[in-house]
């Protein structure tokens, strides 16, 4: 009798296989190498997943999980901090060169949506994204249809900013363009 997949042993390993992806990129993943790399057999790989569509759909419902936390685990989400301030601090986290390889990998991802080769997995990462902020932006006392609007707008301005970081490398450039979104979120929040 087969034994039943344990789902804290399941989470630790789609962590491990976000760092792999995030170190290995999305578009050539293959089970036996994932598998090396880990250290496991496939065999452990299928215990937890029935395939490579179930493990990719579980690794970007993770991704996007971790992704989520993080940003609701920043100082001043949750209190009275502008949204400015808080885009601010995410813009930090997710450029400092230990966390890059997660943003390159969230932009392949991405790409590889638009590309339609994720059909049936665009995480709610991608799909989600705009409410999530907007949701934040209705705490703040933005309104609806306003609060998506202005996440729509910062979502698309924030990721186009980013992928010019990753691609040039020129920080203050791409930073000072920065400050003004957040600046023009702020006044944008300021006047609902």
């Amino acid at each position: 009798m087969a034994r039943t997949a344990d789902p804290h042993r399941r989470g630790e390993l789609l962590d491990q296989i976000i760092d792999y992806l995030a170190e290995h990129g999305l578009s050539t993943l293959s089970m036996r190498p994932l598998a090396q790399h880990l250290g496991k057999s496939t065999r452990v790989l299928t215990h937890h997943f029935a395939d490579k569509e179930e493990l990719l759909s579980a690794t970007m419902e993770r991704l996007d999980e971790r992704h989520r936390d993080w940003l609701r685990g920043l100082p001043g989400w949750s209190g009275s901090d502008s949204v400015g301030t808080i885009i601010r601090r995410t813009w930090d986290w997710q450029t400092r060169e230990d966390n890059q390889p997660i943003a390159r990998l969230i932009h392949e991802i991405e790409g590889l949506a638009v590309a339609g080769k994720l059909a049936g997995h665009v995480p709610r990462l991608l799909s989600d994204r705009s409410e999530f902020v907007a949701g934040l932006l209705r705490e703040r006392g933005v309104p609806e249809p306003e609060a998506t609007r202005i996440s729509t707008l910062t979502n698309s301005a924030y990721t186009g900013l980013q992928i010019d970081f990753l691609t040039t490398g020129e920080r203050e450039r791409v930073e000072a363009a920065l400050d003004r979104l957040c600046a023009l979120v702020d006044e944008w929040v300021a006047a609902c």
